[in-house]
């Protein structure tokens, strides 16, 4: 054998004659690359978080609050921060000390807030982002039409939102906003060049300030730049400017002004991407360093032939590295666009979802693909190796000899390996069953089933060796001579049985686990839900929020026993000495409430105090935390503000309400809309309390009123879409292990040609050997189904036992989800088996046993 150039024209030829297990290969590669990729994308998409300006395209620089909070300030060694859950508002007086850094041609404030347009006859028409008319010159707008807003009760629309509610010039129209709803007249249409805002009305400035909910505050200054201006240093000067702690947006960082929710979103984007994509990098290497080690194994007698005849171990290694990375760089260039297709479907059903913004652009650069591409390379090329490593190593005579025999697959590399896998996998089942808590167990599943998989993987000659004696007796009985045949094949290629059995492991342990955790999520979310609502209705406005004084006006309706306002955030238990928080980043939650309904509209009754005494700068506070009645505490709102705040109540939470309560009117001012979100209606029994509401709501404009079985009704359907998003994630995953079992399986199949060919020379005829193999396919499928469930219950177990599922120890969720993930294993298995085998029965006897020779 020659070599250079002679090793690489042989790997090529090879390349030619070996088209099975090479295309295996190549299928393995190709879809493995193509989903790393995709969570690829999807990771740098968040770190990134680009929102590209719209409607403030026109400023250079855009000045906002600074939203990040250090939960423990001064500590180094402990540094961790988070993002604060509103907006935090800026004095508009800032304005002034930002016009006079050296550079700005201008500033002007921005007032955001939510709007709806109502139609003639009350219904929600059109949603669309109040401002004042100052700011629309940064999009920037023009007037297609009449004039820009002159007094509190004029309006501009912008050119879409006009023509979808059918306005023009001078037509008089009804919004809702700010907890009310007024009759503006339509005094100019405008229009963006050069983008496509979101919706928008713009008010006169005095308007938009009063509607804003913040008076004498902006949300943001969008800050102009005389020409030449170099924006970097501007951006240092304008943070120096002001006395208070801001953030200055340059660049596409601009548009996270306009969608603050980006913000907070980035972390749930790359925490969904990080989980998925280290999922999917666990499977795709698993699946392809099995492919790989499959198909290493049926060359054993080629490479053998190749050693008797005076090829060297490195000629041998040198070849298989030219077949690898042929085969595989092929593969990972031709998954580049459909990887990155895959990334940004992903992220549109993320966004539409509610994970991220739809605002923020889509990024997957080379840093997805160098990484998805090199590490499947990497499992390829060592996968190839270890397979083939006895034959490459081996004296000739004896790599011909241990050619026609069953591979030997136990070593202590890879019993060490497999302890530590199934170590993994118990350890996790133990972390999840011992310290997590409700929902957050989800966060274990994947890993601990993926874990057992891969460690009873590791071992599954034996676990297969073992399934097919315990099998023998019955099937030999069902199934008469092909049967016994089957069972013979089975024992005696332990090997190759369980090379074939170790996809169908995982795609039903992944599977089987992943969609039961979801079941059981969503089934414990709505139970929960359904527990913990109290109200028999909810007063609710098209513009979001509702009026203060709205509660008592429905307290006072015949029939109704409480009414309490409500609203909800986010905050931070701060340390006594004010050196740090007391709770992680994700805070605790916070609802307020009214002090004379909150006992009537809430869940949970209080252990100590009582919440009426929810009045001015107090809270309650779940037990469990080490306060009690009467003590002081720091609270950090939403929006950074701070107050000292005297615990008047405690209470046992119920299910996973631990939220402190405070009164609303403490609470809602530091949020960003700064009103109730809603009013919470208890009925005094026997009564309907809704007819009354919906009188009430009639009189008002934008009002609604919901009953408890509506609220029911659209938590469940909030249920539904978060449940989508996961159904898709794991989906991906879920049909890349279908094809791993169809691609495994045919390689394995496909390689027994000679086999079938000796069969037929002795007698038996295509219709035995398709029984035989039928018998055969069914034993992968039910040691792989046996295998994968037991993985699978490492997960579910200890998680249905800590989110508290309807049946204890077993998952929620429909039998026949179980049921359809066994008919397809075993559908698949089948398929991917007797395919192969009807291919390799066409050809003739003699010429099938005289390949297996060579």
């Amino acid at each position: 054998m020659t070599k250079g150039g002679g090793t690489g024209r042989l790997a090529v030829r090879t390349l030619r004659f070996r088209k099975s297990g090479f295309l295996a290969t190549f299928v393995a590669l190709f879809f493995g690359t193509a989903i790393v990729m995709a969570c690829g994308g999807l990771m740098e998409t968040g770190i990134r978080n680009n929102v590209p300006p719209e409607r403030l395209a026109g400023a250079t620089a855009v000045v906002v609050g600074d939203r990040s909070y250090e939960l423990h300030p001064g500590n180094s060694e402990d540094s961790e921060s988070a993002v604060l859950a509103e907006s935090v508002p800026l004095d508009a007086a800032l304005a002034g000390q930002l016009a006079r850094t050296p550079g700005v041609e201008r500033v002007v404030g921005d007032v955001t807030f939510p709007t709806t347009l109502l139609g003639a006859h009350g219904p929600a028409q059109t949603r669309a982002e109040g401002h004042g008319w100052d700011s629309a010159s940064l999009a920037p707008y023009t007037l297609d039409g009449g004039r820009a807003p002159a007094g509190p009760r004029e309006v501009v629309l912008d050119a879409g939102t006009a023509a979808r509610a059918g306005a023009a010039v001078g037509d008089t129209v009804t919004v809702a906003a700010h907890g009310g709803a007024a009759r503006y007249r339509v005094s100019g249409i405008a229009a963006a060049r050069d983008t496509s805002p979101e919706p928008a009305l713009f008010f006169a400035p005095a308007e938009a300030a009063r509607l804003g909910g913040h008076p004498g505050t902006v949300g943001a200054f969008a800050v102009v730049a005389k020409p030449g201006t170099d924006a970097a240093r501007l951006k240092g000067a304008l943070a120096s400017a002001v006395g208070t702690p801001v953030t200055v947006l340059t660049g596409d960082d601009r548009g996270l002004a306009e969608h603050p929710d980006a913000v907070a979103q980035r972390e749930d984007l790359i925490a969904v991407s990080g989980v998925f994509g280290g999922t999917a990098v666990m499977v795709s290497l698993f699946v392809t360093a099995g492919t790989m080690t499959l198909a290493a194994a049926r060359r054993r007698r080629e490479l053998a032939l190749l050693r008797a005849i005076g090829a060297t171990p490195r000629q041998l290694r040198r070849m298989l590295l030219t077949e690898t990375l042929a085969v595989a760089v092929g593969a990972i260039l031709l998954a580049w666009l459909p990887g990155k297709w895959l990334g940004r479907e992903l992220f549109d059903r993320l966004a539409g979802g509610g994970v991220t913004d739809r605002a923020v652009e889509f990024s997957q650069g080379w840093i997805p693909v160098v990484t998805a591409g090199g590490a499947l390379l990497l499992t390829a090329l060592g996968a190839g190796f270890v397979g083939a490593r006895r034959a490459v190593k081996a004296k000739p005579v004896e790599a011909l000899a241990d050619s026609a025999l069953q591979q030997r697959w136990f070593s202590v590399t890879r019993l060490v390996f497999a302890l530590v896998f199934l170590a993994g996998a118990a350890a996790l089942s133990i972390v999840t069953w011992a310290v997590m808590d409700g929902p957050t167990a989800a966060s274990t599943a994947v890993p601990t089933v993926i874990c057992a998989a891969i460690g009873l993987a590791l071992i599954a000659p034996a676990l297969t060796k073992v399934c097919a004696v315990l099998l023998h007796g019955p099937v030999r009985a069902l199934t008469g001579v092909s049967g016994r045949l089957a069972m013979l094949n089975s024992r005696a290629r332990t090997v190759h049985i369980a090379g074939a059995v170790a996809p169908v492991l995982l795609a039903v342990g992944f599977t089987t686990a992943s969609l039961y955790v979801q079941t059981t999520t969503t089934e414990v979310s709505e139970r929960s839900f359904t527990e913990n609502l109290r109200a028999d209705a909810v007063l609710t406005s098209a513009s979001g929020t509702v009026d203060a004084g709205l509660a008592d006006r429905a307290a006072r309706l015949p029939g109704v026993a409480a009414a309490s306002a409500y609203v909800t955030s986010v905050g931070y238990l701060e340390l006594p000495d004010g050196k740090g928080s007391q709770t992680d980043e994700d805070g605790i939650p916070l609802q307020g409430v009214s002090a004379r309904g909150a006992a009537g509209t809430t869940a949970v009754a209080a252990s100590s105090g009582s919440f009426d005494g929810l009045r001015g700068d107090t809270i309650a506070l779940p037990e469990g935390d080490g306060h009690r009645t009467g003590d002081t505490v720091t609270m950090r709102f939403g929006d950074g503000g701070t107050a000292r705040l005297r615990v008047v109540a405690t209470y046992r939470p119920k299910g996973t309400s631990e939220a402190a309560l405070l009164p609303v009117g403490l609470l809602a001012p530091h949020t960003t809309a700064g009103l109730p979100q809603q009013v919470l209606v208890t009925a005094k029994p026997g009564t309907d309390v809704v007819p009354a509401l919906a009188k009430l709501a009639a009189a008002e404009p934008g009002l609604a009123v919901a009953d408890r079985d509506a609220l029911v009704a659209a938590n469940t359907e909030n249920s539904d879409t978060q449940a989508a998003v996961n159904y898709l994630m794991v989906g991906v995953i879920i049909a890349y292990t279908a094809i791993s079992v169809i691609n495994s399986l045919s390689l394995s199949t496909g390689g027994r040609r000679g086999e079938f060919g000796l069969q037929r020379l002795t007698g038996a005829t295509r219709a035995q050997i398709m029984r035989m193999m039928t018998i055969e396919g069914l034993v992968v499928a039910a040691i792989g189904v046996l295998l994968g469930t037991a993985a699978s219950l490492t997960t579910l177990v200890p998680y249905a036992h800590v989110a508290g599922g309807s049946r204890g120890w077993l998952p929620s969720g429909p039998g026949w989800i179980y049921g359809t993930v066994v008919g397809v294993a075993v559908l698949l298995s089948l398929s991917a088996t007797l395919v192969p085998t009807w291919r390799a029965l066409r050809i003739r006897p003699a010429e099938a046993a005289g390949a297996a020779a060579l």
